[in-house]
């Protein structure tokens, strides 16, 4: 992990209505999903994942960021940086962001080969985003 503290990291996929939540393994290589939150609005979304993060004693915090595919950013991208900024008023978890691009996308084709269809399909899309960003983050900081 390039000389950063090892512990657990948090993977978190914000979304307005669910936030998908992954953790690492103690020593960075693995990313689990842990589930879904839907607490609310914007600030008891902040303060439920600030709880989370430290339950699972995270030393880090991974949202993914939502950019255009050219590289820009959206609406989007500006809801989820004032959603970090909420979170650091509950947390010294330092956070940090990860392109997720095409993660909803992977996410729905892993579903589609998997056969996961429905609600099931519904209540897992944000727990698997969030577990492809954290990954893909892990993957490229080892």
């Amino acid at each position: 992990m390039n000389g950063e503290k090892q512990g657990r990291i948090l993977g978190v996929d914000y979304g307005d209505v669910r936030t998908g939540l992954a953790v690492s393994d103690l020593l960075g290589f693995m990313a689990s999903g842990i589930g879904t939150i839907k607490p609310g609005g914007m600030r008891n979304t902040a303060e439920a994942v600030a709880k989370e993060a430290e339950a699972q004693g995270a030393v880090l915090i991974v949202i993914g960021l939502p950019k255009n595919m050219d590289g820009s950013e959206g609406f989007r991208a500006e809801a989820v940086r004032a959603f970090a900024a909420l979170l650091a008023e509950y947390t010294a978890i330092p956070y940090t962001f990860a392109d997720e691009r095409l993660s909803t996308a992977e996410a729905h084709k892993i579903l589609n080969i998997t056969n996961t269809g429905g609600k099931k399909r519904k209540g897992v899309i944000d727990t698997l985003s969030a577990q492809i960003i954290l990954q893909s983050y892990l993957d490229a900081h080892r």
